[in-house]
């Protein structure tokens, strides 16, 4: 799906309600699970231990970390919104971020993004508050279904 470009952080304004896009889609590969086990030291062998979960988990295969599935939320965004005449963006928090569905290595995952709110905020800024679905390829019920927030300002 084409990219979003708005014009700049008062424009999203605008935009409060609809859904904003969807991203590509990316697969969940063990190298990038290891890699989030090493960053964020969590190695339960639900994530990292290939041969015992060929016995002990479903399907017998390694899951990712409900964190790195909220995590690729950043990946997501850029795939779906460039905002125009910006001076800088950061990161707010979250609301609200539940995990319904794990996802397997090898399952190929996207972002649906939507707009809740576009708040004024000091000095030129705008905070926006998003539900983010993350959706597992061939299942109905996503991975993870999240509301962050972030801040974008707009250049003098």
């Amino acid at each position: 799906m084409a990219k979003r470009i708005v014009e700049s952080p008062q424009a999203m304004k605008a935009l409060v309600g609809q859904e904003l896009g969807v991203s590509d889609w990316l697969v969940m590969t063990q190298e990038r699970i290891n890699t989030f086990a090493e960053a964020s030291g969590d190695h339960q062998w639900i994530h990292v231990d290939v041969e015992r979960c060929k016995t002990d988990m479903p399907d017998g295969k390694t899951i990712a970390h409900g964190n790195l599935t909220f995590s690729v939320i950043s990946t997501f965004a850029r795939d779906v919104l460039k905002i125009e005449n910006m001076r800088n963006g950061i990161n707010y928090g979250s609301n609200k971020v539940r995990y319904t569905s794990p996802v397997q290595v090898g399952a190929r995952i996207r972002g649906r993004q939507k707009l809740l709110a576009a708040d004024d905020m000091p000095n030129g800024g705008i905070r926006m508050t998003y539900q983010w679905t993350v959706e597992i390829e061939g299942q109905e019920r996503p991975a993870c279904v999240a509301e962050t927030m972030s801040i974008a300002y707009a250049k003098a």
